[in-house]
């Protein structure tokens, strides 16, 4: 049977995603990349895992 995840485990794991979009944020932006550019970077992304999850 599965435990449910203890919450400081939880809130760790979601303290550490939102850093790590923030920093490559601001490396991607100090790089010089567009805004936008990673807007659509990151649909595209998301459009291909969709892709890949329903096929069977």
């Amino acid at each position: 049977m599965m435990q449910p995840m203890p919450l400081p485990h939880f809130l760790i794991m979601l303290i550490a995603v939102i850093l790590a979009a923030a920093v490559t944020i601001a490396v991607a932006l100090h790089a010089g990349v567009p805004l936008m550019l990673m807007g659509l970077a990151a649909l595209i992304g998301a459009a291909v895992m969709r892709l890949f999850e329903r096929v069977e």
